[in-house]
Order: C-alpha cells, then structure tokens, then sequence
C-alpha cells in the first residue's frame, strides 16, 4: 500500500532526475560581451588597455576558476611554441629558432596589470599563454558577471600570424592581442597553451576603441563607427563626428556575435570600398607598389564574387561587411576579415583571399573547435574554396585532384595520424597539414561517392544553417548526412576519422563462362566502401553495378553524368570478396573498372580497371 502511494512522487522524482541530467550532460554556449579602450605607441610598439568583459554562464556549472589566453607572450625566448619549433623535426620556416634570439624590444608579451570581478579584486596568476583567475565568489549556472581588467602589451617583430613589420613592411598585424576569455563547454575549459596551431573562442559582441598616431588607416573586423571622423575611405558608414586634432586619432569598431577582433594598421595603407548588391561591403587594404598596385586592383573583381559563390553553395554570410588586408606573414582568417601577404601573383592572391574567406563559414559562423578538429575547418575550407577557384578564376574538371593527391601521400608515408588528433599534438607538421587540409577536404569529397553529390551538396547548406553559431563537432555534421541522404554512415566517420586504415579495392579476376561473364571483386584495405563497378562494352555503351555496404542500410539514388545501373547489391564487410555474374559474353566487354569518378580514395589504383 505505501508503494503504491508513493508511485506518483517517485514518478515525479524520475522526471525532474531525468531532465537534470540532461541539462547537465546538454550543449550550451557562453557569451561574452567585450568594451575596450587601447592605446598605442607606434615609436615603442607598445600598448596600453582597458577591458571590461560581461561574462555570462550559460552552463549548468558553478564555476570558480576561469581562463583568458595571452597569445603574445608565446613570442619570447624559452617558450613552449620556441621550444616546440626548435625541437620538432620539420619546424614551421617563418618561426624556426627565430623566438629564441628575439631580443627584449623584439618579444611579444601581454600581461594584466589588475583584475575584478564585479567591482572586487580577484587573484590571478600569468603562466606563460594562460591567465589563471580563481574566483572570489563563484559564478552560478545562468548568471552573469562583470570582469574589468587593466592590461599591457608589446607587439613582437612579425614571426607568426601576429606582429609588427613584416616582410611586405607593413607595420602591424594585431591578431590574438588582447586577453581574451577561454571557451568553456560541455567538455570543460578549453585553456590550451598558445603553440602555434588553432583557436576557439566564445561569440560575443565587440565594442573596441583603438588610439593611434593619425596618419595610420585601420582595417579589420567590425563596423567603424566614426568613420566621418576618422576618413580615410570610411566616410559615410558611421556618425557624423568632426575631424579629430591632434597627434592621434581613435577608430571605433563594433562587431556583433563574433568570437574574435583582429586589426591592423599602416601609414601607408590604401584602402578600396565597395557595395555589393546583397548589402555587403567589401574593404580592400594594402600598401601600393610595384607588387601589388596591379594585382589588388584585380582583386576587387573576385572577392565579391567568391563571397556570393559561398552564400549560394555554403550558406548565406552572416555580416555586412568583409575586410581583406595585407598583412601577416601568409593568410589567416578572422571574422569579418583576413590578413593576407599581398606581393603575389594574381593567381595567388586570388587563391589565399578565397581560402581564407572561405573560413568565414566553417572557423567563422560554424565555428567548430579548430584545436579538435582542425580538419572541420582546414579540410572543409579546402573543399569549399577548390570549388569557388573554379567556379570564379580557373574552370577545373576535377578541383579535388590536389587534396586526393596530397591524402596519398600521407596515408604511403608512414607518418599518418588519426585525424581525431588535437592540432596541437601531431607529431610533425607535414602530418597535420596534410590531415587537416587534404585528408580533411578529401573526407567530403568522398562523401559525395558515398550519398551522391548531389545529397551531400544539400546536406553542406542544412548543416550551415542548423549549426550555425553553435560549435558543432564531428557527429553533429554525419547526423546531418545521415538524415539528408537516408542511410546510416556512422562506420564512415568511425573509419575515416578515428583510424589510419585506407581503401584499397582491386578486380581480383575476369573470366568468361559460357555466355555470362564472372567478376570477381576483393577488397585489400582495411576499410570497407560501396562499391561503383562499370563496365564498358566494345560498342561504346557502360552499365554500373552497385554494391553499397550492407551497414549502409539503403544505397544512394543514382547519379546524374553516370551508367544506368543494371544490379544493386549489399556488399557485407565481413566478406573480402565479391562474385558476380554478368549475362554477357566475355568478348563484348572492353574494360571493367571501379569508381570511374575517382572519388573514392582508393589508394592503390593498379587494381581499379581491367581493359581487353
């Protein structure tokens, strides 16, 4: 009797347990809200900061302990990135062992010279890239609070990403400059030490005052708002405040849902603005000179384009202004912008603005964790920009054909690694470009062989639009697949991603049988895959045979541009072998080949195709 008077508050009690745990087991996203007031000292290369930080728990944690980054202090003798690059087989050249002879007017650092949390001083200590904060008081799940902190920093000689007068001469380069809050999700903080590699980051918006001498043009990410007031080609986008006087002049920038506020500056900067039709303005920065007046001016015709080629194919872009600037030591990207070296052929320049415009979606709005899943962004980027060079520059027949070539060669190296591998810890450079660029960019590629292109294609602009602003990871994107495409793809993720076993199909024998013909078909690699056999006949006609994987649980529809399908068949792959009987006589075949498209990595190709 007491059981049964208890069954509907225990029900209850099951209820609520069941909905704590799965908030506390959910996703969440932090925010921040960022005011800064900064000066700098372009004779010492060396500046002053105010920052005042709402940071909002949205986690169903208590936290008592927080983390900012402190990128520039990377840029010092001793070191974990100086020390990661002298001691790594195959360093990055633009750093090599240049950290370690910096000397003190030439390092990067930035330091917090006070720290409080709603208006009471907390304790802090600086290890190297990291600020380590423990809290006073506790922020509480769903609440927020107020950080103001005073800082300084030195800008460090251009090395990487980051620094004052590069090689191209431009005077500086401000990207990971300021302290900025660490991300913390449903795996906990993300406080990884600066050596090199990747970046996460919270959205939040931007309010950033930036005092320099007056003849500097500024660029970067974000709106200028007293764009009368500072000129310079910004005229007529913000307030109608008067001239400044004086010795320097203050830029005010804006920038909304962004995870990060790069700039950069020069004296000599000419700055080119247009209006595109769908709202968006496009900035152009650059020193002008021989090797770069007539290239940048070239530019201007492709930026536009390639931003409207990655709205329609990608997802609508998200801002209304794009930023592209010489600058840096390569190309990275940054919200809203990119810092790009500039004396480039145009083929080039065009190719480096669209690579890291193309970040805009996958590191910018999508947003993955780059230090996890580096090839997310690489990778995707990689796809997506080979597409738009020939959509807008260059028409290529097959734009996948360097990122297959560079996965070759990494999976017959030696040196592969999983591509679940944190950037920071592959053990050689070589290695993680290769992964997260090429074997990244191959991963979707190959995807359109596994659902057809056409479903992955369509399953790319559902994924933009359901994940954006949200940090999606790994699964988030196969569940997209799955659900656009119908079949279950799980093992090609588990396979492709969290292994280094490769593809390898081969046409073991061909043989005649009375009138039929018998294929005999094997697989040698350690990673199964649907098979398209096609079989060309010596009158000029091809019929497909496909074999999706029985795990797949469905078969992709057929493909426009290739053989009408004349047998289907669920390929298990438990079995290393695969016969099949063709009702035509071995005389009227020309050839038999597998994957014609070349879109699965098959990483021995001697076995594909057998020709009479």
């Amino acid at each position: 009797m007491l059981f049964n008077m208890m069954k509907p508050f225990l029900g209850l009690f099951l209820f609520v347990s069941a909905m704590v745990a799965t908030a506390q087991t959910g996703r969440f996203q932090q925010a921040v809200d960022y005011k800064m007031d900064v000066q700098m000292d372009v004779k010492t290369n060396q500046f002053t900061g105010t920052q005042k930080l709402k940071y909002t728990n949205n986690s169903p944690d208590t936290l008592s302990r927080v983390f900012y980054h402190l990128y520039f202090n990377a840029f010092q003798p001793g070191s974990m990135m100086d020390v990661r690059s002298r001691t790594i087989s195959d360093p990055d050249k633009r750093v090599g062992e240049r950290i370690s002879h910096l000397k003190p007017d030439e390092i990067g650092y930035l330091h917090a010279k006070s720290l409080k949390m709603d208006g009471k001083a907390v304790s802090f200590k600086e290890v190297e890239t990291i600020l380590e904060v423990q809290l006073a008081e506790p922020i509480l799940p769903n609440s927020s609070v107020t950080f103001e902190m005073e800082f300084e920093g030195q800008v460090p000689i251009q090395i990487r990403r980051s620094g004052r007068d590069n090689a191209e001469g431009v005077r500086y380069s401000m990207a990971q400059w300021y302290p900025k809050m660490a991300n913390y999700d449903e795996q906990g903080w993300h406080a990884n030490p600066y050596i090199g590699r990747e970046f996460y980051g919270i959205w939040g918006d931007f309010d950033v005052k930036i005092t320099i001498d007056k003849t500097y043009v500024l660029g970067g990410t974000g709106y200028v708002k007293n764009a009368n007031e500072v000129g310079h080609g910004y005229e007529d986008q913000g307030d109608k405040t008067a001239p400044a006087k004086g010795e320097t002049l203050t830029w005010h920038f804006v920038a909304p849902k962004v995870h990060d506020f790069m700039w950069a500056a020069d004296p000599k900067f000419k700055h080119d603005r247009m209006e595109m039709k769908n709202g968006v303005t496009v900035h152009h920065l650059y020193i002008p000179g021989e090797k770069t007046s007539e290239q940048w001016e070239k530019l201007k015709d492709y930026t536009p384009k390639a931003i409207e080629f990655f709205s329609k194919n990608f997802g609508q872009y998200p801002y209304q202004q794009f930023s592209v600037i010489q600058g840096g030591d390569g190309g990275m990207e940054y919200d809203m912008s990119t810092l790009i070296t500039g004396e480039r052929p145009l083929n080039s320049l065009v190719g480096v603005m669209v690579h890291e415009l193309a970040h805009s979606w996958f590191r910018g709005v999508l947003a993955t964790n780059e230090a996890l899943y580096p090839w997310m962004d690489e990778g995707f980027t990689s796809f997506a920009s080979s597409r738009a060079m020939s959509a807008i520059f260059q028409p290529s027949a097959n734009p996948d054909r360097g990122s297959y070539a560079g996965y070759y060669r990494l999976a017959k190296s030696g040196f592969e690694e999983p591509l679940s591998t944190h950037a920071d810890h592959y053990h050689l450079n070589s290695s993680y470009s290769a992964a997260s660029y090429s074997k990244g960019a191959v991963f979707l590629a190959q995807l359109g062989y596994v659902i057809g292109d056409e479903a992955r294609d369509r399953a790319m602009l559902r994924y933009f639009d359901t994940w954006k602003f949200r940090h999606p990871n790994d699964n988030d994107l196969i569940r997209i697949m799955e659900k656009e495409s119908g079949l279950e793809l799980d093992w090609y993720k588990e396979y492709f991603v969290y292994t280094t076993k490769t593809i390898n199909y081969g046409i073991k024998e061909v043989a005649a049988s009375g009138s039929n013909t018998i294929i005999t078909l094997e697989r040698i690699g350690l990673m199964p895959m649907p098979v398209d056999l096609v079989v060309t006949y010596t009158d000029g006609s091809s019929e497909m045979i496909y074999l999706p994987l029985a795990m797949m649980r469905g078969e992709k529809p057929a493909e426009k541009g290739m053989p009408a399908r004349i047998h289907t068949e669920a390929w298990p792959w438990t079995n290393l072998t695969k016969t099949l009987v063709l009702a035509h006589d071995l005389k009227s075949i020309k050839s038999v080949e597998i994957d014609p498209s070349k879109r699965m990595a098959d990483t021995y190709l001697e076995n594909n195709k057998v020709e009479f």
